[in-house]
């Protein structure tokens, strides 16, 4: 029997200052059935969700128990539009909307446990983090794709505590733009994240290593002896960035997308009038 299911976090609202459509598609086989899942998002500043100026959108064909349906939507939002940043800011809302029309005619998936609700989960969360990272690109005055890629934390929330800190601090972010492999700047941020996750606070610094990209260039609670500025420089000059942090201290880990911070974004942000 078809169904017609939808789930949703947050409210409704309106993007702007989009430069590029964000589209993204994938098809699965499941039950024997070809299962498609297609998305459109909209955004470029002010986003940081929860309580950002952004629109995600996802449909798929799959018959999907209302239940499950809205289970997933909250898993996919925080596997990818929970883990974007482009400024720290927020407006008043934001959305991401889940459809499941039921049209592919699948056996209704009903189990969270089962490979069926498995395999969609991939799907929707792929085309979801596609979307997210595509906002992230379109960021306002954004020149550089980074990822922050934290290990090693107890939880989840400690790592994405770290991500965050690093991602929205005004000096990193300059000097992404700037091409600078400024380590005290990065290792200041994690530092900072403990201000606002207090378990953080015992965080031992000659457990944390830091990366750009491949180059190890932070150990043992100072630059790694094998750290040569050149390679760091040449890493930071890349469109798409790569800081991984390992905190050392569990085998948890998280990620989160974010931009530079480019004059072009405070010429837009100046100029803006509400």
């Amino acid at each position: 029997m078809d169904t017609y299911n939808h789930a949703f976090t947050d409210s409704n609202t309106f993007a702007y200052a989009d430069t590029i459509a964000k589209a993204a598609s994938r098809q699965v086989s499941i039950g024997g059935k070809t299962i498609s899942i297609t998305g459109i998002s909209k955004g470029a500043g002010m986003i940081k969700p929860n309580m950002a100026t952004m629109l995600g959108f996802v449909a798929t064909d799959a018959a999907i128990s209302q239940a499950l349906l809205e289970q997933l939507v909250k898993q996919a939002a925080d596997e990818s539009f929970n883990c974007i940043s482009i400024d720290g800011d927020t407006s008043t809302n934001d959305s991401f909307v889940l459809i499941a029309s039921g049209a592919a005619q699948n056996a209704e998936i009903k189990d969270a446990a089962g490979a069926d609700y498995a395999t969609l989960r991939s799907a929707v969360s792929a085309v979801a983090a596609e979307l997210a990272q595509a906002i992230v690109r379109d960021g306002e005055g954004a020149t550089k794709f980074i990822e922050i890629a934290v290990e090693g934390g107890r939880d989840h929330a400690e790592c994405k505590a770290v991500g965050y800190a690093v991602a929205h601090s005004p000096l990193v972010k300059t000097a992404f733009f700037a091409s600078d492999p400024n380590l005290g700047r990065i290792l200041a941020a994690i530092g900072n994240a403990a201000q606002v996750h207090e378990a953080l606070r015992d965080l031992d610094v000659r457990t944390v290593k830091l990366w750009l990209g491949k180059t190890l260039v932070a150990e043992y609670g100072g630059r790694a002896a094998s750290y040569h500025e050149a390679e760091g420089a040449r890493e930071m000059e890349q469109a798409e960035i790569v800081v991984r942090i390992d905190l050392g201290r569990g085998a948890v880990k998280a990620k989160v997308w974010t931009c530079d911070l480019s004059y072009d974004y405070v010429k837009i942000n100046a100029d803006y009038r509400s």
